[in-house]
């Protein structure tokens, strides 16, 4: 598998030299400055590209060409966000740039409510805990029947948070759930941005009476709709699980598990219609085998995340060692290097340790955590490849 690394752009706090040294092969980036919906431009494309390649990498894995929250809910901007977005894979196609990470989450991606989660040995790592997560849910956000999502012992815990709780908690909540982990990704919500829960509830209200048929049926139009060029640039387009793979905040989530993955590649059978194999995401949800997954779906993967999770009592959740928990890397890298041994992986969400901690790294993208990932998943990779040769 290639060695890739996710990089936030000239201004990121790791450099390219760094990532040299340590033995990264690929970059995974995006134009993080264009606001969601504007094209990629060919110029700006190859001043990117050919930064990363005069340091002596490449640019593997474009992730991500976000897609518009208007295309998700089929707004009346739909069409013409879709032909902005086939004008941008017709340039990555152009400059060479032909794998694309994307997701189609409405209005909020990756979800933790803390993001600096303290181990035993003096490490920090992300975390979900569910009963804050109603709390938010219910007394924050005030979302209309959140009640009902919840089951009575759960409510129980919330009321009893509630008497406790913070203002100072609440507003970390709010900047944890909604700003911090968002806004370095192109999210709808970014830092600075005032009353961040007001934002945050408009946007739901946008998926109004979408339910999971229909954002299905809007994924299927906007597959349709870019398929033919991926094609005319040998593009393939690869779709991220939910993170976590369960349904949320009352918006219809349509890629957590085996059937959903399942109906997406089935929906648009074409080879260029592929998945990113998040390993992590996958993990934190108690009804995926991980392992089973990768072996039904090796085959349409076209970009790896290895990181792993453990569920806790209670249906909370934690980054886990790359070499431990439900993730089971050390199976993936087996399926995977058997199916393509130059298939794109990165590591993610590295612990925080050693001096990341006051760097500013983005959560979850510390360079500590992520080199130790990395140097473990090097490892595994070789004993793999030493043994499939022997």
């Amino acid at each position: 598998m290639e060695k890739t690394w996710r990089w936030f752009g000239k201004k990121d706090k790791i450099s390219l030299p760094m990532l040299k040294e340590i033995g990264v092969e690929g970059i995974v980036t995006a134009l993080h400055a264009i606001p969601n919906g504007e094209v990629w431009t060919l110029d700006a494309i190859l001043d990117l590209k050919k930064y990363i390649e005069e340091a002596g990498l490449r640019w593997s894995v474009v992730e991500s060409l976000p897609v518009s929250e208007a295309i998700k809910y089929a707004g009346r901007e739909r069409d013409q966000l879709i032909d902005n977005y086939i004008v941008s894979l017709g340039n990555l196609g152009k400059a060479g740039v032909k794998t694309v990470c994307y997701n189609f989450m409405p209005v909020i991606d990756w979800i933790r409510t803390d993001l600096d989660h303290r181990l035993p040995d003096g490490t920090s790592t992300l975390f979900f805990d569910k009963i804050r997560f109603a709390y938010f849910d219910i007394h924050i956000l005030n979302r209309k029947d959140a009640e009902k999502d919840y089951s009575q012992e759960e409510l129980e815990k919330v009321a009893v948070l509630d008497s406790t709780i913070t203002e100072q908690e609440k507003n970390q909540l709010i900047d944890t759930i909604i700003v911090k982990t968002q806004g370095f990704i192109n999210g709808n919500i970014k830092e600075g941005d005032q009353n961040p829960v007001a934002i945050f509830n408009r946007l739901l209200a946008l998926y109004s009476g979408i339910d999971r048929d229909g954002l299905r049926e809007n994924l299927r139009y906007f597959l349709s709709r870019i398929m033919p060029v991926c094609e005319e640039y040998g593009i393939s387009m690869c779709i991220h699980p939910d993170d976590p793979p369960c349904q949320v905040l009352g918006l219809p989530r349509i890629v957590t598990d085996t059937e959903d993955i399942r109906w997406i590649l089935n929906a648009v059978d074409n080879p260029h219609n592929g998945l990113t194999f998040c390993a992590g995401s996958l993990s934190s949800g108690q009804q995926n085998d991980v392992p089973a997954m990768a072996r039904q779906f090796a085959s349409r993967t076209r970009f790896v995340h290895l990181r792993s999770t453990d569920i806790l009592p209670g249906g909370d959740f934690i980054e886990a060692s790359h070499l431990e928990g439900r993730g089971h890397l050390i199976e993936l890298v087996k399926i995977f290097e058997q199916e393509n041994d130059s298939l794109p992986m990165r590591v993610d969400h590295g612990r925080l340790m050693l001096d990341d901690a006051g760097k500013g790294y983005n959560p979850g993208y510390s360079f500590h955590g992520r080199m130790y990932a990395l140097a473990q998943m090097d490892g595994v990779m070789a004993t793999v490849r030493y043994l499939n040769e022997k």
